[in-house]
């Protein structure tokens, strides 16, 4: 969701030098509409992205917006991963491309793609298309190559200076402060060593780090030592010692149903070609060779193993993916407080991740090793798993952080379903029915449909599987407003769960072709199926999703006929279930309604607060299409109280939502006089020209600026 800034990552160490670089990257982001930084691995692009980008945000009305494309291992991601970043969550049938240009296009903002240059081609056709429909914003790019985009400026990021300068040496001593703060270079020697080691570095900033970071017992003059020698043994520009080239007993193959390893396997080719990198990026694979074989032999095995996540990781998750033969669940804690201790892996609380370019050495060493599809067998293991827990936690305490969970490890869900398309189909279709209305909910509806239809196509697919396939298709569907589908796959759920005599999956295909009714104006017909299906299903728990979602067909059901106090009771009912459960996603339909029911029986205050609790449980599930509804509803009941200028700003911040979701607004029939009324009221309480000014301050708001505005209870008259 937008903030005033937009979203950049925290700086977690300290940045050092570059005062030339963010000169000419300031001139070039306030006079060009695109640069991209290039680079080898290593030499610092994001960093200076990042701390550049930082300072000219507060110059763009919409923020600047950062996209870290290093987990994508192709194109297909590209878009979603793109409007995911910058806040749209498209509801529509469009291409995607279309939506996000349209989104982007009255946008002051800037938007900065992060290690772009495995997709050089996908980024430059994809910014080709929006910088020329989006005339207000700026690209900022980091690449090791240009992408070739018309009207690029290309920026040289060198490594840090060695001679003469302090950059580099203060870069050493900071890491190795941040390593032991006792730490220094305060022994005689230490200071002109440490300069030796940055000059045998060639000031590559990723070089010093790892470094640094690998000192361990041994004092800077021995540290200096020991790269140099590192790099003097060299028989050529990238050959290693056979301690860091060769996979020695520690870091070889698994002897199968033991802890030792077999020592005899073949160099790695690719990092013993000396013509495959250039020069410097052969000096900081040496460096992270050198850094490999500092490792513990189980820190370089977890190394390999941690390369197939995409996003960041908690311990849980490296226990899951890495856990096997000597590499127990304890050792992985362990190895994974080595890595960290040597600054391959970077730590943020519980959090941890790796930088790409350590990442692509890993990934070397894990073909070497021949554990490339266990590893990824075990990946996707680890979220099929996750899917499972998160669909059976639905409707417990745990709602939000399962959502939130589901949201930011996109990536990894997404790989884990390709990985089990090609080999696990049975796994693919479970997987993708389970995280399926996540998804939906998200915002990731392309995805939700793409998966489920694959999934479908891949093979045969009987019992709850295929009715939860089809189930996501309809949803999905619905909520892009294809209701032809919608009715089609609500058929089709009905037609498998009477066969399979899936109880769960008759109401779930109830809910689908319910609102799909609602949606086109057959209030009755959504009420009788409804109250049969939950008369025929009574022997699923009360606090089953699908049952809750089924109860609230019935509530919309009723308000839709008009008939309030049935609604009114029912609503409560099914509001108080879902608190008891610490469902909030039912919960917050169940207060729309009850704000709806109050405006509709001319209890406006009551409306508000059933409105902004609504609001509150939908920002908790970052869930844009439905604060987009409940803005409308609030608007309207604070225009009844007789404040119209609050109402038209509330009005406006809704507009802002219903773009987020690229729909004007939507909803059920019975909204269109509710949304009339209320712009009629606020016009009446201000005037036409205060109303307006109102509205368009809503609009240009940062939506959570507005949101935050709306949920303030206090009136203004």
């Amino acid at each position: 969701m937008m903030t005033k800034v937009g979203y950049l990552p925290e700086e977690t160490s300290s940045f050092v030098g570059r005062r030339a670089e963010l000169a000419r990257l300031h001139t070039a982001l306030t006079t060009r509409r695109m640069t991209t930084l290039i680079g080898p691995g290593g030499v610092g692009k994001t960093r200076l992205a990042l701390r550049a980008a930082r300072a000219v945000a507060d110059r763009y009305a919409d923020g600047a917006w950062w996209t870290d494309l290093s987990p994508l291992s192709d194109d297909r991601l590209l878009l979603p991963t793109v409007s995911d970043a910058v806040g749209l969550a498209d509801h529509t049938l469009r291409m995607p491309v279309e939506a996000l240009c349209e989104w982007l296009g009255d946008k002051h903002l800037l938007l900065v793609l992060d290690s772009a240059e495995h997709l050089r081609g996908p980024c430059s056709h994809l910014l080709a298309e929006i910088l020329t429909t989006s005339t207000r914003l700026t690209v900022l790019v980091t690449s090791r190559q240009p992408l070739g985009t018309r009207g690029e400026h290309v920026v040289e990021v060198p490594p840090l200076p060695v001679d003469g300068a302090p950059d580099a040496l203060q870069l050493f001593a900071d890491r190795l402060r941040a390593t032991d703060p006792r730490a220094g270079l305060d022994a005689p020697g230490d200071e002109a060593a440490a300069a030796e080691i940055c000059r045998r570095l060639e000031g590559i900033p990723l070089a010093i780090e790892l470094a640094a970071a690998g000192i361990g017992r041994h004092s800077v003059a021995q540290l200096a030592t020991r790269i140099g020698t590192r790099f003097d043994a060299r028989s050529g520009p990238l050959a290693l010692d056979p301690g860091s080239s060769r996979l020695d007993p520690g870091t070889s193959r698994l002897d199968p149903g033991t802890s030792r390893l077999d020592p005899g396997t073949s160099r790695l080719d690719l990092l013993a070609d000396a013509t495959v990198w250039p020069r410097r990026h052969r000096t900081l694979r040496t460096a992270i060779g050198w850094s490999h074989e500092l490792c513990t032999p189980l820190e370089r095995l977890l190394w390999a193993r941690l390369t197939p996540l995409r996003t960041d990781f908690d311990a849980e998750v490296a226990r899951e993916v890495c856990t096997g033969g000597p590499l127990t669940a304890d050792e992985v804690d362990r190895a994974l407080q080595g890595l960290v201790a040597q600054s391959v892996v970077q730590r943020d609380g519980d959090r941890y991740r790796m930088l790409d370019t350590l990442r692509e050495y890993g990934r070397m060493w894990l073909a070497e090793l021949g554990e490339d599809r266990a590893a990824a067998d075990r990946h996707a293991s680890s979220f099929l798993g996750l899917a499972r827990r998160a669909h059976d936690g639905w409707t417990g305490p745990d709602q939000v952080s399962w959502y939130h969970k589901v949201s930011d490890t996109h990536l990894d869900l997404c790989a884990a379903l390709e990985h089990l398309l090609a080999h696990d189909v049975e796994g693919a279709q479970e997987m993708a029915g389970r995280v399926g209305f996540f998804w939906a909910c998200c915002g990731h509806l392309s995805e939700a449909r793409n998966y489920a239809q694959r999934a479908l196509d891949a093979g045969p697919v009987d019992g709850p599987h295929r009715t939860r396939l089809h189930w996501v298709l309809g949803v999905a569907a619905l909520l892009q407003s294809d209701f032809a589908t919608a009715e089609k796959y609500g058929a089709l759920c009905t037609a498998t769960a009477l066969y399979d005599g899936d109880d769960e999956g008759m109401l779930g295909a109830t809910y689908l072709s319910g609102l799909t009714q609602l949606m086109t104006g057959e209030p009755a017909a959504a009420l009788e199926a409804a109250g049969r299906v939950l008369r025929m299903t009574e022997s699923v728990p009360v606090d089953s999703a699908h049952r809750l979602r089924c109860r609230l067909i019935t509530v919309f059901a009723l308000t839709a006929l008009g008939r309030l106090t049935e609604s009114e009771a029912a609503a409560g009912e099914l509001r108080r279930a879902c608190e008891r459960g610490g469902e909030y996603w039912t919960r917050s339909y169940a207060d729309y309604q009850l704000a709806l029911i109050a405006l509709l029986q001319g209890r406006p205050a009551a409306s508000a607060t059933h409105a902004r609790s609504m609001l509150a449980g939908k920002h908790r599930l970052r869930d844009s299409f439905g604060i987009a509804l409940g803005l409308d509803i609030l608007a309207a009941a604070i225009a009844a109280q007789g404040a119209g200028a609050q109402a038209a700003r509330v009005y406006g911040t809704g507009h802002a939502y219903w773009r987020m979701v690229g729909h004007p607004q939507r909803g059920t029939p019975e909204l269109g006089p509710v949304r009339e009324t209320c712009e009629l009221q606020a016009r009446a309480a201000v005037g036409d020209e205060a109303y307006q000014r109102a509205f368009e301050r809503g609009q240009s708001d940062n939506a959570e600026v507005g949101l935050a505005a709306a949920l303030r209870t206090e009136l203004q008259l």
